[in-house]
């Protein structure tokens, strides 16, 4: 692929969406609620094309595809798992929604901090969240660095690709906070279901056609349409990265912070229902990528290439593959800008205002501002690692944010669920799950995410019958959220 071509595309799209960023400044960015939140007014198509960024980005257009190339078709039953888990939108969406209408709540920190009536609580589900998003979000920058370097053969560095991508994170987060992110989102999400849907169809009609592609994927690795196939997906490998994808929707802030964001409850429908419509649609691509990569292109050391490979390849119109290719980048940076904006008011919300003793609305956007270039350099030199296998370090990112669902549950279901308990459950946990990843992964054979959840809901019950409950504000709560579902019905 030419990398004239390449770079005149990434310029166009600059263009674009710093145009549409820019449009997008109406309302208030001056309050929490305004800058991160988008003043709670998004309509639900422009939820649905932001969601669907931010969750399908360098992990599922890279990753899943990179991930199909390595073991097969139990890569599908993996993203499927996912999709199941998405069935937790409708279950905790609308009470999100509703209690953070009713008590103003910005971050699900702030929301687990009230509930369990402790600025402790608060303060550690932050902290927790940024030891785990700060890598995840280096994924993302890993992803446009390999998809850049792939497409042009070496001509744009990998490193370049990660600068390009951390300064465009850094700009969509100041121009006008969650609205630009959310505009530039949709005209992103908009080419990429349309330009990788076009894609698919003519990389199977290359193979001649569906039966032609699966004859070749049959002739080329049988064992690619079996579970555990080559090995790659046995079962405690299948539930260790499967678990924390289940629970992603709602242990992952950068995604549940967006439940707060819905005009209204009908919004929030649409949201998810989009959301579900796009998700089938790039998990076929993401598949079939994936598999046909491994014909076209057996034998690649680095299998996140498969999809890079793919594009600058004589199957697909070197115009069409630099739209998609671009359209992938822009997906990335969705999910960088989104984490960059959580993280930056988890810490201004959740740990600042509490440590200095209640900072106004102003200070707290201030500092969330100061403290997003800080995030982002954090992330650019995580990403300078250049880690491989980018679905698989989605995931161990995952295990450790899944720590912290317990303590989701019993806000809304457990009224005998206490502050001591999220505390000691999600701090041991989540240390339990740094020292499992530092030490190879695995330990006593399974993954980190196993032990992550399995752990914290252990403790999380067993600390908090043990110790005494915000009874007062655990009623309130959740007789509130009771009551506003029954009527919502």
């Amino acid at each position: 692929m030419s990398t004239t071509l390449v770079w005149s595309t990434i310029a166009i799209y600059i263009v674009i969406a710093l145009i549409i960023a820019y449009l997008s400044r109406n309302g208030r960015q001056n309050s929490m609620s305004g800058y991160f939140l988008g003043e709670r007014k998004l309509n639900g198509f422009v939820s649905a094309l932001s969601y669907s960024a931010t969750t399908y980005s360098a992990f599922m257009l890279v990753g899943l595809a990179g991930l199909t190339y390595n073991g097969g078709v139990g890569a599908l039953g993996f993203e499927i798992i996912y999709f199941m888990g998405v069935s937790l939108v409708a279950i905790f969406g609308p009470r999100f929604w509703l209690v953070g209408k009713k008590y103003g709540y910005v971050t699900p920190s702030e929301m687990l901090g009230d509930r369990y009536q402790n600025k402790g609580v608060a303060v550690v589900a932050a902290v927790a969240s940024s030891l785990f998003l700060i890598p995840y979000s280096a994924v993302q920058l890993t992803g446009i660095g390999y998809l850049l370097q792939g497409v042009t053969n070496d001509a744009i560095p990998y490193t370049t690709g990660v600068i390009i991508a951390t300064v465009l994170a850094l700009i969509f987060s100041y121009i006008a906070g969650i609205r630009s992110v959310v505009w530039t989102d949709s005209l992103q999400s908009l080419i990429m279901i349309i330009t990788s849907t076009i894609v698919v169809i003519l990389i199977v009609n290359s193979l001649g056609g569906v039966s032609g592609f699966f004859a070749s994927i049959e002739a080329n690795d049988p064992q690619a349409l079996a579970v555990p196939g080559n090995g790659f997906f046995n079962f405690w490998t299948f539930l260790g990265l499967t678990i924390p994808w289940f629970f992603f929707s709602i242990s992952n802030p950068q995604v549940s912070q967006r439940l707060f964001m819905p005009a209204s409850l009908k919004s929030l429908r649409h949201m998810l229902l989009g959301f579900l419509v796009f998700g089938l649609i790039y998990t076929v691509v993401s598949v079939v990528w994936g598999f046909s990569a491994s014909i076209l292109f057996p034998g690649l050391e680095n299998a996140d290439l498969a999809t890079p490979m793919l594009l600058s390849s004589d199957v697909v119109p070197p115009i069409l593959g630099v739209i998609v290719m671009v359209g992938i980048m822009a997906a990335a940076i969705s999910t960088i800008d989104s984490i960059l904006l959580t993280l930056s008011s988890l810490f201004s919300r959740d740990v600042y205002r509490h440590v200095k003793g209640g900072a106004d609305d102003r200070k707290q956007l201030l500092i969330g501002k100061i403290v997003i270039p800080v995030i982002a350099v954090l992330a650019f030199l995580f990403a300078q690692l250049e880690l491989d296998l980018i679905a698989v370090l989605s995931v161990a990112s995952s295990a450790g944010l899944i720590v912290v669902v317990p303590a989701i549950i019993g806000t809304f279901f457990w009224k005998r669920g206490t502050a001591a308990g999220v505390i000691i459950s999600v701090t041991t946990s989540s240390i339990l799950v740094i020292y499992i990843e530092a030490t190879g992964g695995l330990l006593l054979g399974l993954k980190s995410g196993i032990w992550g959840i399995v752990v914290s809901t252990a403790l999380f019950i067993v600390v908090s019958v043990t110790t005494q409950p915000p009874e007062q504000k655990a009623n309130e709560f959740i007789d509130y959220v009771k009551e506003r579902m029954k009527h919502k019905k």
